[in-house]
């Protein structure tokens, strides 16, 4: 018995060494050919994995002769090598992925961040995140699982959501698409409506927090956000897909890529149509967008033809509510109604907005690079711009009161069709106890109560136009003198003019609207109205348009040059050296209130910016980097010429903005994280606001406060991660605390409409504004996240995910700081999850998504426009004193779609 036992135990141990063996390899970085210590090989079907050694080697015992290794490292594709027998397989390349985008656009010049190379903070959001994330989400809120980045939908109009970056909002940080810059020139705002269908084209955003690394003097206060979008050179196929929403939203979406061609030709096109409502009641909209690259590449030259654009209309809520009112309109048990908007009724059964937000504005690039040689590239971009529309509202009153103070309905709507009656001479008795008036056998709308006798102006809705055209080139010289040195320099030109008044859009029942306000050619009457409707024809002559209320362009003209060095102080250790100069040249031309005409000179302010950091990789694993900066930065349009004339500012001077940040990096197979600490500092801001003394009295002064020399100072940690537990399961994370505060208090000096100062009883009005310690409102200044992955089964994927809010203060204007300082308002926390399916056909697939935002229809403030606190007595919400206008966040919303790519 016991040979028989030793004869089978000697068999099955002989069985076992001949089935048994080994497979050997190693895994190397794509980018750098260099290996990659602790990738991830596993036989797929099984359990059985190894992580490679410090030089990228491997060795697997299988048990079969055949099958398939699945090697996958976090940042690079993962890829799966077939093998049939034991033994070397040889070296084995992943190839980075869409967080490293070097590479996913081909031409243009880019300002891109680099994993382990660049040293700043920097997040990166995927096409493939954004397609199934997004759903009926703003473009900018993809962006709040990324530390110290706070998104609203603001109103909740379509398009008309905001986001700020450690603090600092889109007038003081910059936006880039493709690395040309897209803020207003004379604001710095981004108004996200005119890029609404930057999802369906975009190849990656990548958000650079801080001074970050971009070579032009862009106003990067906050950081930059890089907006990568796709190209002519697309791999060939094309996707068609399908989503729907809550609220009737509907879109709709095709693409087609040639790939590149044997005769070095190129093209991509897409078209998408977006329509229906969003959460907030009275906010109908429709928008398109289209984008066509046009490609030919030839030897060392490389051509890129590109033209995207989305025009749009959308209704808004424009106007924070008071939390009383919200309440008011709500169910009747003390909650708000977070759909509540003032700025809409009903006019013949349709909805009908005097809040109307109409634009397009395309941008039309040629890119072109240019190898000199194996070392040395030329990259330009040639762009233009020309955006048309702008946003309609209320003009004029009925018997003294303007149509946001005439009497609603029950539920809070405005009267729409009685306003009409009453501007056409029936009586409405609680607008007016008697009917409007005929002069001259017309009914006369108009702002100006004493424009006529008996004239009670008559309500119209008016569009305020901003257009602009806007031209500029960028070209920059790479030369890489040695394996270790890398120099660029390049240049920055930009013309931009924007046009700005306003025009009749409805008379709404008036036979026609008087001209009061044009100097130049007063009490003209006019007749015509003009549409608000999406504006798709860019190219019209504005000249000839009936102007009301306002006229007057901007002129900004941008002369800026910049270089760069890189160096690689040993194979561990890169650096960089960076500097910009630019002269920006302002003028403005007034129509409306100087006699005759007249156009300032160009007044020419100098700035620019110098910057560096160091990055050290001290293994495989482990990198430190550290960068500082300095920015003079011209300031915005309107702290130019103040007071809304060709006034132009006494005490000009330039913002200093100083930076410092250090950060740490880990990276592993299953395990990648990055801790960032900063400190921002902000002086000589300027800061113009309305002021009103003797309110509601027979001697009130209207006028403006202009405040100078506001400082800021933000500091804070971000963290950001994520875990791969295994081939089904993943978790991300971030955190991020911030302490940002005013540094020191400021003067306010007080002017009337006509420039003059405003004196009362004799004493020149001049105030000290205590805001030194007060905390900066508008965004959050804590923040976090946690998600989950899960893949289910093959081709089934759920996610979820929980964002956290809190130490959010309210925005107010530097006048309106009391005692008290910032109001803080109640912290919040989210939960959304989707789930993704996927039906592979050969080299096909079809995918449906779902998601789900607000999951547990939570009820929060995302932002306030006042900054009033509660005092004994008075009626709060949630600790908030109901006379606060605030904006709800949205309740729960869902969306579904499908998408077949070809």
């Amino acid at each position: 018995m016991k040979k028989m036992y030793f004869a089978l135990a000697a068999f099955l141990m002989t069985v076992t060494a001949f089935s048994q063996g080994s497979i050997t390899g190693t895994v190397l970085d794509g980018d750098s050919n260099t290996p990659l210590p602790g990738a991830t090989v596993m036989v797929k079907g099984t359990t059985n994995g190894t992580s490679t050694d410090f030089d990228g080697n491997f060795t697997i015992n299988t048990s079969s002769e055949s099958g398939t290794l699945v090697v996958s490292y976090i940042g690079f594709n993962s890829k799966q090598i077939v093998f049939t027998s034991t033994g070397s397989i040889g070296s084995i390349v992943l190839e980075p992925n869409a967080e490293e985008l070097e590479g996913v656009v081909v031409v243009g010049v880019q300002d891109i961040a680099k994993d382990r190379k660049t040293p700043v903070a920097v997040s990166t959001i995927k096409a493939e995140e954004i397609q199934l994330k997004l759903g009926s989400q703003e473009f900018p809120e993809l962006l709040n699982t990324t530390p110290s980045i706070y998104a609203t939908k603001s109103g909740g109009g379509f398009g008309d959501a905001r986001v700020n970056i450690r603090g600092f909002d889109t007038n003081n940080s910059a936006v880039m698409i493709n690395g040309v810059p897209v803020n207003d020139m004379e604001n710095g705002q981004v108004y996200w409506s005119n890029w609404a269908g930057l999802s369906d084209v975009t190849s990656a955003i990548q958000v650079q927090r801080g001074l970050g690394s971009s070579k032009l003097a862009v106003s990067s206060v906050g950081g930059t956000i890089n907006v990568v979008t796709k190209t002519s050179l697309n791999a060939e196929g094309g996707a068609i897909g399908a989503t729907v929403g809550n609220d009737g939203y509907v879109k709709t979406l095709a693409s087609y890529s040639s790939g590149l061609l044997d005769n070095g030709f190129s093209a991509s096109m897409l078209i998408s149509r977006t329509g229906g409502s969003m959460y907030a009641d009275g906010t109908k909209f429709e928008g398109y967008n289209f984008f066509m690259g046009l490609g030919y590449t030839k030897g060392d030259h490389s051509f890129e033809f590109m033209v995207t654009g989305a025009p749009q209309w959308h209704h808004q809520r424009s106007r924070a509510t008071s939390l009383e009112n919200q309440i008011l309109y709500g169910e009747g048990d003390g909650e708000p109604n977070r759909r509540y908007n003032e700025d809409w009724g009903y006019r013949n059964g349709e909805e009908y907005s005097f809040r109307r937000n109409f634009y397009h504005k395309p941008v039309i690039s040629l890119n072109w690079d240019w190898n000199l040689s194996e070392k040395t590239t030329l990259q330009t971009s040639t762009y233009a711009s020309f955006g048309r529309g702008g946003g309609t509202g209320e003009i004029g009153e009925i018997n003294g009161s303007r149509q946001f103070a005439l009497p609603r309905t029950a539920d809070g709507l405005i009267r729409v069709d009685d306003i009409v009656a009453y501007n056409s001479g029936q009586l409405v008795s609680d607008f007016s106890a008697t009917p409007r008036e005929q002069i001259n056998g017309q009914y006369v709308n108009n702002s100006d109560q004493n424009a006529n006798e008996n004239n009670t102006n008559g309500i119209s809705r008016r569009a305020s136009v901003n257009s602009h055209n806007w031209y500029g080139i960028l070209a920059n010289f790479n030369n890489r003198i040695s394996e270790d040195l890398t120099i660029d320099f390049g240049v920055d030109l930009r013309k931009y003019t924007g046009y700005h008044y306003r025009r009749v859009n409805d008379r709404l029942g008036g036979d026609v609207y008087q001209e009061t306000d044009n100097r130049n050619n007063p009490n003209q009457l006019f007749s015509e109205t003009y549409n608000a409707n999406q504006p798709w024809w860019v190219f019209g002559n504005i000249d000839d348009e009936e102007k009301i209320d306002y006229y007057n362009t901007g002129l900004v003209n941008w002369l800026g040059v910049f270089g760069q060095v890189e160096y690689n102080f040993t194979e561990d250790i890169t650096g960089f050296v960076q500097g910009a100069l630019s002269n920006q040249g302002f003028a403005r031309e007034e129509f409306f209130n100087e006699v005759p005409a007249a156009k300032t000179d160009f007044e020419n302010i100098l700035g620019g910016n110098v910057k560096g950091g160091v990055n050290w990789n001290v293994d495989a694993k482990n990198n430190f980097f550290a960068n500082a900066g300095y920015y003079s930065k011209q300031p915005l349009f309107d702290a130019v010429y103040i007071n809304f004339g060709n006034n132009l500012n006494p005490n000009l001077t330039n913002e200093k903005i100083t930076g410092f940040e250090l950060g740490y990096g880990y990276r592993s197979s299953k395990f990648r994280a990055n801790v960032n600490l900063y400190y921002t500092s902000w002086k000589d801001r300027f800061e113009s606001t309305g002021a009103t003394f003797n309110f509601g009295q027979p001697d009130e002064i209207r006028g403006t406060a202009n405040i100078l020399g506001i400082t800021q100072v933000h500091t804070g940690i971000e963290f950001d991660g994520r875990f791969q537990a295994s081939d089904k399961f993943a978790l991300t994370g971030m955190m991020s605390i911030g302490n940002w505060e005013y540094k020191d208090d400021v003067t306010a000096t007080y002017f009337d409409n006509d420039q003059a100062p405003i004196v009362i009883d004799g004493v020149e009005q001049v105030e000290t504004l205590a805001l030194d310690g007060v905390k900066v409102g508008d965004a959050a200044q804590f923040t976090a996240f946690l998600g989950a992955d899960y893949n289910v089964v093959n081709n089934l994927n759920v996610d979820f995910g929980y964002r956290f809010a809190g130490n959010l203060y309210a925005q107010f204007d530097a006048t309106d700081v009391g005692p008290d300082g910032a109001l803080k308002l109640p912290s919040f926390g989210l939960a959304d999850a989707g789930a993704t399916y996927n039906i592979p056909f050969d080299d096909k697939n079809l995918s449906f998504r779902l998601n789900v935002n607000n999951l547990f229809d939570t009820t929060y403030i995302a932002e306030s426009d006042t900054n009033i606190f509660a005092q004994p007595g008075d009626d709060t919400y949630d600790g908030v004193n109901t006379s606060n206008r605030v904006f709800f966040g949205f309740g729960t919303t869902w969306n579904l779609s499908a998408r077949f790519n070809f």
